[in-house]
């Protein structure tokens, strides 16, 4: 089969980056500055030459075959100022990576309409959206790590990644974070972490390598979706202790891959013994990779998504069969 030309936005870059290893062209919408969400090809990742810069002056006049929308704001406004009527037209892919936020089982998306294909990124997101009459389906995450990155572990201790954790408050869990820290050693990276004491961003490429240095991934959110950071973190073989909310109730068994619960205490607890048992998180953390290398093979996502866009630009000789809901 040809390789389809896909339009897209910058809205998750490390999502980005897994979906963009999907076998076809990916051409990613740009400002002059590149703000937010209109990063186009960034500096900061390592692309392929399947990824390419377009500008949002000049979208309307290049030829795609299918355009995927990652949030709101694309879908009511950018499609409206960017594209041709003739682009809006095209078979069209919305990716929802977050569960409700105005209310967890009663929320309408705002995608309803048979002709979008709306895609979520967890079965607990898709089982609490109502997606009304859009056809949906789940293709769950896939991660890869650089070659050579194994878990060491030598630090005692746990390592918090969430971005903006500061701004983002109780949803995120900073006052979870704050209140486990007071008790465990933790240190915080990610985009602003400097807010709360912590390190800063780290480079997605550099990411792996360095998690694996500490003896465990502290998860403290409350409510969203599934993190890339806990993925890419359990596909080195580290061991997770995280709240036992959303899809993290299904990825990380209890006392075998790590550590689940819902009250702080328990899991503080563990994470003392995590930290004076290395044996226990080497143990626990080569059953979380494969874990991890079983259910988020980046091999398996990038075929799910070539079969959903085979499947809404009419190339696949047989139905898509992504879970419906």
């Amino acid at each position: 089969m040809r390789r389809l030309k896909v339009l897209t936005w910058h809205t998750h870059g490390s999502y980005l980056y897994y979906l963009t290893q999907a076998p076809h062209e990916f051409y990613v919408l740009s400002k002059p500055g590149r703000p937010p969400g209109y990063g186009g090809r960034t500096t900061n990742m390592p692309w392929g030459d399947n990824v390419h810069d377009m500008p949002v002056s000049e979208a309307r006049h290049h030829q795609f075959d299918c355009i995927i929308f990652q949030d709101d704001e694309q879908y009511e406004k950018d499609q409206y100022e960017f594209l041709s009527a003739s682009q809006r037209a095209l078979p069209r892919i919305y990716i929802e990576h977050d569960p409700p936020r105005e209310h967890p089982t009663d929320t309408r998306h705002l995608v309803d309409t048979p002709e979008v294909l709306l895609v979520h990124v967890t079965p607990f997101n898709a089982l609490m959206w109502d997606s009304g009459t859009t056809p949906s389906c789940v293709i769950e995450h896939g991660v890869k790590v650089p070659e050579g990155v194994h878990y060491r572990g030598q630090l005692d201790c746990g390592l918090v990644i969430i971005n903006h954790l500061a701004r983002r408050g109780r949803r995120l869990g900073a006052d979870i974070f704050e209140a486990a820290r007071a008790d465990v050693p933790l240190e915080l990276v990610g985009m602003g972490a400097q807010e709360l004491g912590g390190l800063g961003e780290i480079e997605h490429a550099r990411l792996p390598a360095f998690a694996a240095n500490y003896r465990y991934l502290f998860n403290p959110i409350r409510y969203t979706s599934l993190g890339l950071a806990v993925i890419e973190a359990m596909m080195v073989g580290m061991p997770v202790v995280a709240l036992a909310t959303t899809e993290m109730a299904t990825v990380i068994a209890n006392g075998e891959n790590g550590f689940l619960d819902t009250r702080l205490d328990t899991l503080i607890g563990h994470m003392r013994e995590l930290g004076r048992n290395p044996a226990l998180a080497r143990a626990l953390g080569a059953l979380a990779r494969r874990r991890a290398c079983e259910r988020f093979a980046i091999g398996r996502f990038c075929d799910d998504w070539d079969r959903a866009l085979c499947h809404v630009t009419d190339l696949a000789r047989a139905p898509f069969h992504g879970q419906l809901y």
